[in-house]
């Protein structure tokens, strides 16, 4: 399991050179896989991208909870001043969560963090989802 989603990160960073980091945090929030575009001088330290898991896998299992009202739910993001993150549940029809993707992008990404999202990395994230069932 450590190598696919491994796989799945580094190709998730070769998507589009506005995203910066893409890693997998289990359901507990550690993190399983991270990968980073190269040359990036990262923000975080490892253990404030650890604890920043911890929040966001806690954040995904509220969210989670209101889809049978709301809907499913694609993504949730962020926009700071020096980036912008965003996180896609990996869950069962049920809504169990199994995995969190967490992702950042370059501040000028934008609104363009929602396509980048929605036709590059959700189509990925989707086509691979029974391996992350396993």
């Amino acid at each position: 399991m450590k190598q696919f989603v491994q796989e799945i990160c580094d190709k998730v960073v070769s998507l589009d050179p506005l995203i910066r980091f893409a890693g997998i945090a289990d359901e507990d929030g550690k993190l399983v896989a991270t990968a980073q575009r190269k040359g990036l001088k990262p923000i975080l330290t490892p253990e404030e991208r650890a604890q920043y898991a911890i929040t966001a896998a806690t954040r995904q299992f509220t969210r989670l909870r209101w889809e049978y009202l709301l809907g499913k739910i694609d993504y949730a993001s962020s926009h700071y001043e020096k980036l912008v993150r965003a996180t896609i549940p990996i869950a069962d029809e049920n809504s169990r969560l199994y995995y969190v993707m967490l992702l950042s992008f370059d501040v000028k990404a934008g609104n363009k963090v929602h396509n980048i999202i929605m036709k590059k990395i959700i189509p990925l994230v989707r086509k691979n989802t029974s391996k992350f069932m396993k």
